[in-house]
């Protein structure tokens, strides 16, 4: 029977191109969109043109009545899942410490890490071996800006990924035990939509030089490590955190 995997916020950007690639290595693919109907319908036309099979649905990751409906429909219509890569996540608008508004920090701590807490909190319930599941693999995104801090523009936004790569760790000490392996991937600089979302388009073009190798990333290249440590291949590998960042 095929693995089922679930990619929170996987309409776009590094969160499609783990679709396309789990869907074309033979998962079944669940991911989550929060507002971009039109983009989840292209991209599961355009997966199932290719004989794949991703399923779109609706679900904030930070709303916990949402998320539950989601488990429970991947209960009713599949029956098992194997993995899971916590993407959906937010910037926030740029902001300094002294300019920050508790509306934003409350948006992006809530979408970043307690939608995190909540999907790993409800895939071990299904997943675990002690729990009646097949155990997996669960892969968490966190960013380069949780080392390099965010200074002057995404303090709030770096925090939160600091936290994703504490959780981790604690994460997959805690369930190594029960049959689960959890990491997670630190992308640097890497061209999709997000920066633009932000308030600043031309960040890839005005950063991408001073990156080591040279040039920003593609959202396929995060995707490779991230389904990778889905994989038998990283059978061994838990509580890792894998810069995709060009040695930036």
């Amino acid at each position: 029977m095929q693995k089922v995997l679930l990619v929170t916020g996987g309409s776009a950007g590094i969160g499609a191109a783990t679709v396309r690639l789990a869907a074309k290595q033979g998962w079944r693919v669940v991911f989550t969109y929060r507002s971009s109907s039109a983009q989840a319908a292209a991209l599961e036309a355009e997966i199932q043109a290719t004989n794949g099979d991703a399923r779109g649905f609706r679900a904030d990751a930070a709303d916990e009545a949402q998320m539950q409906a989601l488990f429970a429909w991947i209960d009713r219509d599949y029956g098992r899942l194997d993995g899971v890569v916590t993407n959906a996540g937010i910037t926030g608008p740029t902001a300094s410490l002294e300019t920050i508004t508790t509306a934003v920090l409350d948006d992006v701590l809530a979408i970043n890490v307690r939608g995190v807490f909540i999907t790993v909190r409800e895939a071990v319930k299904r997943m675990a071996l002690d729990r009646g599941g097949l155990g997996g693999a669960i892969v968490n995104l966190s960013s380069v800006a949780a080392t390099l801090g965010g200074p002057n523009d995404w303090v709030h936004y770096a925090a939160s990924k600091g936290a994703i790569d504490s959780m981790t760790i604690g994460a997959s000490k805690e369930l190594a035990p029960r049959g689960i392996r959890v990491n997670a991937v630190r992308p640097g600089l890497i061209d999709t939509e997000i920066h633009a979302k932000a308030g600043l388009g031309d960040r890839l073009a005005k950063l991408g030089p001073s990156v080591p190798m040279g040039r920003v990333g593609t959202a396929e290249e995060v995707a490779d490590a991230i389904v990778w440590l889905l994989s038998e291949q990283s059978s061994y590998v838990t509580g890792a955190i894998v810069p995709v960042a060009g040695g930036r």
